[in-house]
C-alpha cells in the first residue's frame, strides 16, 4: 500500500543482506527511508543507490546497542522530513557455534545487541509514536526463535525467542495510541548469509527437510513488512507472521 503522505521508515542493519532487500522495497513502495547500520559507509552505499540527491533515502550510522544512536537518528530523521512513522528493527549478530562452547559473555552479548536493540529501539520510538498517536513498528524474528534453531546458535535462537516476547508487551502497551507492533520470523532465506551458514554441499539435504522444498524468498518477506508498516494495518498488533516454508506450523 502507498501511503497518500509519503511515511519515512527507520531500517536497522539496513546496509546489506535482508536489511536492504527490506530497505529497497519500503523505498519502492512510497517511504522515504533512512538507511541505518553500524558500517556507516555501506548504509551510504544504499542510500545513494537508491536517491542520490538524498530527499526520499539518506544514510545514519547506528549501533543498536546504543539507545542514544536511536535517539540521534530520529532526531536527525524529524529534522530532514518531518516526521518518521515506521521503525523496522533488522539489525542482528549471528553466531554458529555449538552450544557446550558457548562462552556466557558471547551469549550476552548477542543477547544484548539482538534482543536489546530491538528493546532499546522500540522504547526510544515508541515514546515517539506515543506523542503523535500513530506508528508502525515491526520487527524481525526468526523460525529458530520458535524451533530452538538448527544451523544457528544458541543465544541467537535464544534472542529471537525474546523478540517476539518483546513483541508482544509493545503491542500491547502502545495498541491504545495507534501504534501496531507485529514480527515478522523467516525461516532460511535465500540470502547470503543463509549461503554462509550452509554450505553448498549440505544445501540439498536442508532443501529435501523443508516442506515446500524451496528457501524462502526475501523479497516476499519484504513485502509483508511492507504491508505490516502500512495505514491500512490498523487492525493487526502483537502477532508473529510465520514465513518458513512449512518447518513450523502452528
Amino acid at each position: 500500500m502507498t501511503p497518500d503522505t509519503p511515511h519515512t521508515a527507520i531500517v536497522t542493519g539496513a546496509a546489506s543482506g535482508f536489511g536492504a532487500v527490506a530497505t529497497r522495497a519500503l523505498h519502492q513502495a512510497g517511504h522515504r527511508v533512512v538507511v541505518t547500520d553500524i558500517d556507516g559507509d555501506a548504509a551510504q552505499r544504499l542510500a545513494t543507490e537508491l536517491d542520490a540527491a538524498g530527499a526520499t533515502a539518506f544514510a545514519e550510522k547506528l549501533d543498536i546497542r546504543h539507545p542514544g544512536d536511536f535517539a540521534r537518528v530520529l532526531d536527525r530523521a524529524i529534522a530532514r522530513c518531518g516526521s518518521v512513522e515506521i521503525l523496522l528493527n533488522n539489525a542482528a549478530v549471528t553466531v554458529a557455534r555449538p552450544l557446550l562452547e558457548i562462552d556466557p559473555d558471547e551469549f550476552n552479548a548477542v543477547m544484548a545487541t539482538n534482543a536489546g536493540g530491538v528493546f532499546a529501539g522500540s522504547q526510544v520510538l515508541g515514546r515517539y509514536f506515543k506523542k503523535r498517536g500513530y506508528g508502525r513498528i515491526v520487527n524481525l524474528a526468526s523460525l529458530a526463535g520458535q524451533n530452538g534453531g538448527t544451523a544457528t546458535g544458541a543465544h541467537y535462537a535464544a534472542s529471537k525467542g525474546a523478540i517476539m516476547t518483546l513483541t508482544k508487551i509493545f503491542a500491547r502497551d502502545l495498541a491504545a495510541f495507534g501504534i501496531t507492533v507485529n514480527a515478522v520470523a523467516p525461516g532460511p532465506m535465500d540470502t547470503p548469509l543463509v549461503h554462509k551458514l550452509v554450505p553448498a554441499e549440505k544445501m540439498p539435504a536442508m532443501l529435501a527437510n523443508i516442506p515446500v522444498g524451496q528457501l524462502i524468498d526475501p523479497a516476499f518477506v519484504a513485502a509483508m513488512i511492507v504491508m505490516l508498516a502500512s495505514p491500512g494495518a490498523a487492525s493487526v498488533t502483537g502477532a508473529c507472521w510465520d514465513v518458513n516454508g512449512g518447518l513450523f506450523m502452528r
